[in-house]
């Protein structure tokens, strides 16, 4: 009973996550730019390229949120310890990747124009310290579910 209601739990959690973002993406990510190029149009030609770099890592974000709920669905059918469990953990993995690159291109770039304020560099920063963490803890769990499957698949030639 505990296991189906913290997998319930965690299901939910990633459809608010999911439905957040994209709410925040549809709705409130292109007032707060367009309002930011009104009120700093000396930055206004950049208000498109970092709005398109925010929208590119929405993308492995929802693929990773998705990939978590694959991962559910195999612990809800107890085949935690399976090969599409290992492949969505690895998906999860680039995903991750994937938004720390989009990130640190995009602070780059922003240096380049002289308009990376140190806010935005700390947000950038944290993004990118945050997939760090999710990339190597998915590698991490990666390993240890391919050990596992090893020697799983070793018993089951034993038996």
């Amino acid at each position: 009973m505990m296991r189906i209601n913290s997998v319930r739990f965690l299901r939910l959690t990633i459809y608010v996550i999911g439905l957040f973002i994209l709410l925040l993406s549809i709705f409130w990510l292109p007032y707060v730019s367009n309002d930011l190029a009104v009120n700093n149009p000396e930055y206004a030609y950049l208000r498109f390229p970092l709005l398109f770099g925010i929208y590119l890592t929405v993308i492995p974000f929802l693929i990773a949120l998705k990939q978590g709920l694959n991962l559910l669905k195999q612990i809800d059918k107890l085949k935690a310890f399976s090969e599409a469990a290992v492949n969505a953990i690895n998906m999860i993995k680039y995903c991750a990747l994937v938004i720390m690159i989009i990130y640190l291109v995009g602070i780059i770039f922003l240096l380049i124009q002289s308009a990376l304020h140190p806010g935005i560099a700390l947000i950038g920063l944290m993004i990118i310290f945050a997939s760090v963490i999710i990339f190597t803890f998915a590698a991490v769990l990666q390993n240890l579910l391919n050990n596992a499957l090893t020697i799983k698949s070793e018993n089951d030639l034993t038996i």
